[in-house]
């Protein structure tokens, strides 16, 4: 049995798939101002969209978890480089340090256009997230290599509209074909990158706000809390360092 179309469909449906809907969850946390919940849904969608990547190109990624920075670091490993613009090199930065902290461990903030960068970010990434290093065989009977072909038409994407650029059978994509899709106006809501058709100017909130976590305020209480839930290691240490 040949397992690699299976490993494949793995990518796709376990992992891109999901987080396409990670991330319209994201855009629907945002607009409606639960800053926490965007976050986090913003790093599953990210942390999932790199999984694929990696999965496609069979780079192991078991020992991740939710670290986008790892992620990252592993792409380095790809027989071709992620183009990102340093907006959504910030914006996986941000999400990165307070999208892991779910429950108010560590004080957060959100400050300026951040759903606009989700969007440019998720339109990047996703754009790697399909098989790219494959083979053809031609009509004279030779075998081309389609990576170089793919990469170019990536990189050529970015002189183009966004909406022009589709990953075939992404879930994204069946969302915006199907006007009467419920998912659909969560989507394409003041979106400059999925979308119906081109659009010059998007009008999207740009929150300004902040939380300081409860330990944030008391870390003399650390030790007790410890006996009774789970905090990370490195938020623990980093308390005590501070505190010191």
């Amino acid at each position: 049995m040949n397992i690699e179309p299976l490993l494949n469909d793995f990518a796709t449906r376990s992992f891109r798939d999901v987080a396409d809907q990670d991330y319209i969850a994201a855009r629907l946390s945002y607009r409606h101002g639960l800053i926490p919940q965007f976050h986090w849904q913003a790093l599953q969608a990210l942390e999932k969209y790199i999984k694929a990547i990696l999965l496609y190109n069979r780079i192991k990624a078991k020992n991740i978890n939710h670290d986008l920075a790892k992620a990252l670091r592993r792409t380095k490993r790809l027989p071709f480089e992620l183009n990102l613009s340093p907006t959504t090199v910030e914006l996986i930065k941000h999400i990165d340090n307070f999208g892991r902290y779910r429950y108010l461990e560590t004080s957060y903030f959100v400050h300026g256009p951040k759903l606009v960068q989700l969007d440019r970010a998720v339109w990047e990434i996703r754009r790697y997230c399909r098989v790219l290093n494959y083979e053809l065989k031609l009509p004279d009977g030779s075998i081309k290599n389609m990576l170089d072909l793919e990469i170019g038409k990536i990189e050529r994407s970015v002189d183009q509209s966004p909406h022009k650029f589709r990953v075939m059978g992404g879930t994204l994509e069946k969302i915006l074909d199907k006007k009467e899709n419920t998912a659909r106006p969560a989507l394409i809501w003041q979106n400059g990158f999925f979308t119906g058709k081109a659009r010059k100017l998007v009008k999207s909130p740009a929150h300004f706000h902040s939380v300081n976590a409860p330990l944030s305020l008391h870390p003399e209480i650390l030790e007790e809390v410890l006996k009774y839930i789970f905090i990370p290691r490195d938020v623990v240490n980093a308390y005590k360092e501070a505190n010191e």
